[in-house]
């Protein structure tokens, strides 16, 4: 079944239970977007967002958000402003990871990106420790028994495409503790074979350590199309699948939310109409969970969905103490 097929299998059965965009105060003037999951440290919830002014691409900054209510959240002042764009946070060994792409620029050209990486137990105070290779995004960490930490890369390239025929892939290792992580190792760490078909591309955006041992995977999954006056669309869609960390191989991937699930809005361009970059999941007291995403490069939302890693087991804790 291709990826078009799985969207309207998607479509014609998908159950959302809540949907809503995320309101950001004390920033007015930019967009916040492509946020992270949102996480705990010291009885409160926080969120890093994307922000950036409607009509700029090349000055992103990624700032802390205090929850203030349901789905609002406060710009907390005199924090860390970092130079990047589409932030993640990951709890390894009892500290913070926050993550974000670079991007650098030569004489206001697009010269090269990359990952940063920051470490901490405080997240007014995070140390900046190591960079991912360069022409990549989407390097995502998790929490392995043992202190073991899983690594997930993307390398994305018309080389990539040339030899697998889809445009990206996405890789996966281990490694003993955070300062092994490099951008050597990202870059060599073995690629999850079968995941995208041709031209298409995705990556990991949050993984979670399953009772079940295996890895469940949040991510993206992306194609080109035209709309009906023959413009390229951008779609992005949030997916799930397991991955078995002992084998390398996944199973059940599926698609989890469309633009649609989500409330309507702006695009920062026509061809991000059909956008949900995904950030992560959250679980509820319900046994669904809260689903987060970025949509149209614009804002950020949140849609209600079953637990997508049935059969797994529970996330195990994710919190930073």
């Amino acid at each position: 079944m291709n990826l078009l097929e799985q969207r309207r299998l998607f479509e014609d059965n998908k159950r959302i239970y809540e949907s809503a965009k995320l309101i950001f105060r004390g920033i007015d003037g930019f967009d916040v977007y492509n946020p992270s999951i949102p996480f705990e440290w010291q009885g409160k919830r926080y969120i890093y967002g994307r922000v950036e002014k409607r009509q700029e691409w090349a000055r992103s900054w990624v700032r802390l958000f205090e929850q203030s209510g349901p789905d609002e959240w406060t710009l907390v002042p005199d924090t860390m402003i970092y130079q990047l764009e589409d932030p993640y946070v990951s709890i390894v060994n009892e500290q913070l990871v926050l993550g974000g792409t670079h991007v650098r620029y030569n004489q206001g050209r697009l010269d090269t990106f990359y990952g940063y990486f920051y470490k901490g137990t405080d997240v007014h105070d995070l140390l900046y420790f190591t960079t991912g290779p360069d022409y990549m995004k989407d390097i995502r960490l998790v929490q392995l028994p043992g202190s073991k930490i899983g690594v997930f890369s993307r390398p994305r390239s018309e080389e990539v495409r040339q030899k697998y025929g889809s445009e990206s892939l996405i890789g996966f290792t281990v490694i003993n503790s955070l300062d092994e992580l490099s951008s050597s190792v990202i870059e060599n760490a073995p690629h999850i074979p079968g995941l995208f078909q041709k031209d298409e591309w995705g990556g990991c955006n949050q993984a979670y350590l399953l009772e079940s041992g295996r890895i469940g995977v949040i991510g993206h999954i992306c194609y080109k199309a035209a709309d009906s006056r023959n413009q390229e669309i951008w779609t992005y869609m949030n997916m799930s699948f397991v991955l078995d960390p002992q084998t390398n191989q996944f199973t059940n991937l599926k698609i989890i939310g469309t633009r649609p699930c989500y409330p309507e809005g702006p695009a920062k361009k026509p061809n991000l109409t059909d956008c949900a970059f995904t950030a992560g999941i959250e679980m509820r007291p319900d046994g669904k969970v809260n689903l987060y995403s970025g949509i149209g490069d614009t804002e950020s939302g949140r849609i209600a969905i079953d637990y997508p890693f049935e059969g797994e087991g529970a996330i195990v804790s994710f919190r930073i103490k």
